[in-house]
């Protein structure tokens, strides 16, 4: 398979580039779960606020990524960050923000009124409510909303390399500038295998953190 013959030609470059994908991808997921949780706390607590919170990051769901890196452009020129990492970053923190809320949300809301009553017997604070108990049973369903904002996020990465941030897809746009299938596929191939691992590593991670009697 030339796609593979291509890969072993170049590990090298393709190893240099899945970092870079990878340290995009990283560094939005760490922003995005320091931005998206409090927001999801905040709705629960303030469940009025749910709807259009929720619509709004949905809403962001939906402008196409090369729109969404197209509309960073000329918003971050004038800092000179108007191509490469920073926008890439940016899009990919705003396109997480919607799983991660979401999930948030849900996980807090639907804990078992039982607890939070056995905490208030027990003499807890809002705050230690929130840190002994709530966080803790409400983590494995957060951890659910990065694991899809992860996966997701690997894929949309790949356009960033229109706009010179580097990652794998500079492996699909050279492919398809040269109009050569087998470097489009290897880039493609590389960019699914990250994919599985990612949902795999987080998926072990999230049920590990799920407390014994809740595990399935």
């Amino acid at each position: 398979m030339r796609s593979l013959v291509y890969l072993q030609a170049h590990l090298g470059e393709v190893a240099v580039l899945t970092v870079e994908h990878l340290e995009m991808v990283a560094a939005a997921t760490l922003i995005a779960f320091v931005t998206a949780v409090p927001v999801g706390v905040l709705i629960s607590r303030r469940r009025s606020w749910a709807v259009p919170v929720l619509q709004l990051a949905n809403g962001i769901m939906t402008v196409p990524s090369i729109a969404l890196l197209g509309l960073l452009i000329p918003i971050l020129s004038p800092i000179g960050q108007g191509i490469g990492v920073v926008p890439t970053v940016i899009a990919l923190v705003l396109y997480a923000q919607l799983p991660i809320i979401r999930n948030t949300y849900t996980a807090i809301v639907h804990i078992d009124p039982e607890y939070r009553e056995a905490a208030w017997g027990m003499g807890m604070t809002r705050s230690q409510l929130f840190w002994s108990v709530e966080a803790p049973l409400a983590l494995p369903v957060i951890l659910g909303g990065v694991r899809t904002a992860v996966v997701m996020n690997i894929g949309v990465t790949a356009i960033a390399a229109y706009i010179g941030a580097g990652g794998l897809g500079h492996l699909i746009q050279s492919g398809l500038n040269a109009v050569d299938d087998a470097v489009v596929l290897a880039g493609a191939m590389v960019l699914a295998l990250l994919a599985v691992t990612a949902e795999i590593l987080l998926g072990w991670l999230q049920w590990w953190l799920t407390p014994v009697g809740m595990r399935t």
